[in-house]
């Protein structure tokens, strides 16, 4: 379970879910009852265990006061990749048939030159 690229993520977050508890003087068990896990669940998610539910991770972090950071996680606002692919499928502004019909009118061409009138009102003949 999880991939290759994932593992040195995961094994780092334990590495310093780990760090943050030691410098808060919290033992394992400790922290398992406060955040409603067991110790051997603590310590796989210390050791980067991909099998770890994201709730117990949450629940980890309001222990150690560190909740806000899951929810910056990934920023939207802050996510460059994305935004540029949003832009590029934006419906680009385009002219609309009247506006068309109101410049070749303005050229110079009748409408008695078209082989069809078309009133500017939306009215077709």
């Amino acid at each position: 379970m999880g991939s290759p690229k994932s593992k040195p993520a995961l094994e780092r977050l334990g590495h310093d879910i780990r760090g943050a508890r030691l410098r808060r003087g919290i033992a394992v068990a400790d922290l398992a009852v406060r955040a409603g896990t067991s110790p051997s669940t603590v310590a796989r998610l210390e050791k980067g265990d991909p099998g770890v539910g994201i709730g117990t991770l949450a629940d980890v972090l309001v222990v150690l006061g560190l909740i806000d950071r899951l929810a910056d996680l990934i920023d939207i606002r802050k996510d460059d990749l994305g935004l540029a692919l949003a832009a590029e499928r934006q419906p680009r502004r385009g002219r609309s048939f009247t506006t068309a019909l109101r410049r070749q009118k303005a050229k110079g061409k009748t409408a008695q030159e078209d082989t069809d009138v078309v009133d500017l009102d939306g009215a077709s003949f």
